[in-house]
């Protein structure tokens, strides 16, 4: 079993995987259906042609999809990072005790949660003259940010609350117990919900098509366009966007593997567990 522990959702009982294997089921079925369909249409409409497909795995137009592959990953890892960064000052400020500090973090949740990422993306370039990277950047942050700051306090609160009950009882300060006992625990629960995110912000990057910036989608038009196969470019960076995806969800797994295996080894009945470099008071 897994060591992460979904913070979000309670395990699924016999009638609910009994449901969730139906629907898996259905949809599979659908999908299969929506893909025939597509492969038949593509056939009448002469778009299975072979040199339509072979000439996007030419040296040329391999180099320049990576070439877009490489500014979308600085685009997700630029922004990842900073997202969390302002997402966890935010989860905290959520959880203060200072009323005021709470009614601003919970503004800055309700505003940016509810524009549209492009707005903001279109409110830098445009209004603030920002340059398309740093304005896709800065959109991507703001939005994510308010979403992952959801995300840190629901794994925060999803803790016992005997865990910073016992950091305090043995001298600990409210910061010393959220940083060194509850938050590193915390972010164990948080990593499905982390990867997911981080799924969301990468296809996300693709909005910076609005304001020209050359990403993996901007360049797929591109390809398409000079290599008269659009419709072919645009499904070879899906494939991309795809590829990278599930490259993330088979980390989060490993990870996730990981931690169970550690957990059960170096936890028996009654032993102490190492957290942040102090012990894990949850375990008798």
């Amino acid at each position: 079993m897994s060591g992460t522990i979904t913070a979000f959702a309670d395990p699924l009982g016999p009638r609910g995987k009994v449901r969730v294997a139906i629907a898996t089921a259905v949809g599979g079925a659908l999908v299969a259906w929506v893909l025939y369909v597509a492969y038949r249409r593509f056939e009448a409409n002469g778009q299975l042609e072979k040199e339509l497909w072979t000439d996007l795995f030419s040296g040329e137009a391999l180099r320049f999809f990576w070439g877009g592959l490489k500014i979308t990953l600085q685009l997700a890892a630029v922004g990842l990072l900073l997202a969390v960064a302002v997402g966890v000052v935010l989860a905290f400020a959520r959880l203060s005790k200072r009323a005021p500090v709470r009614f601003v973090a919970t503004t800055w949740l309700q505003f940016f949660r509810g524009v549209p990422l492009v707005v903001l993306i279109l409110f830098f370039y445009i209004g603030l003259d920002f340059k398309p990277f740093r304005a896709v950047v800065a959109g991507l942050v703001l939005y994510n940010s308010a979403v992952l700051a959801e995300i840190f306090r629901a794994g925060i609160l999803s803790l016992d609350r005997g865990q910073s009950e016992a950091a305090l009882a043995v001298g600990m300060t409210d910061g010393q117990a959220m940083r060194l006992v509850v938050f590193p625990q915390a972010v164990r629960r948080m990593i499905p919900a982390l990867v997911s995110q981080l799924v969301v912000l990468l296809k996300d990057t693709s909005l910076g098509v609005a304001i020209g910036l050359e990403e993996l989608l901007r360049r797929s038009f591109l390809a398409g366009q000079f290599l008269k196969n659009p419709l072919q470019a645009l499904i070879f960076g899906a494939a991309i966007y795809m590829v990278v995806n599930l490259l993330l969800s088979a980390s989060a797994r490993w990870i996730e593997r990981r931690q169970g295996q550690g957990k059960a080894k170096k936890t028996a009945p009654g032993d102490p567990v190492r957290v942040g470099g102090i012990e894990d008071l949850s375990v008798a």
